[in-house]
């Protein structure tokens, strides 16, 4: 409990020196930096929307429904073995 408003107390510092130094900033700095921000935050979007319709646009992207096939047998028979090997020597 400690810890986490110790750990809350170093974000909000963190917070409020980054907000002194962006209302430091001019206004004209502020606008120019946010368009900046908002240009990359769409020029992103607009590469991970494409990427997808491209990705999914191909004719060999077919899904397919089987049965899981993860275990084997062979697995479940040696752990049933280690098991017994185990049991047996434990005194009753």
């Amino acid at each position: 409990m400690w810890a986490l408003k110790k750990l809350r107390d170093k974000i909000e510092g963190y917070v409020l020196k980054v907000e002194g130094h962006w209302k430091a900033l001019s206004v004209e700095k502020q606008r120019l930096l946010t368009k900046v921000f908002f240009g990359g935050y769409c020029l992103l979007t607009v590469i991970v929307l494409i990427h997808v319709i491209v990705s999914t646009g191909h004719k060999s992207n077919i899904i397919s429904i089987d049965h899981i096939n993860g275990i084997s047998r062979k697995t479940v028979v040696k752990v049933s073995e280690q098991n017994d090997l185990i049991e047996s020597t434990i005194k009753k």
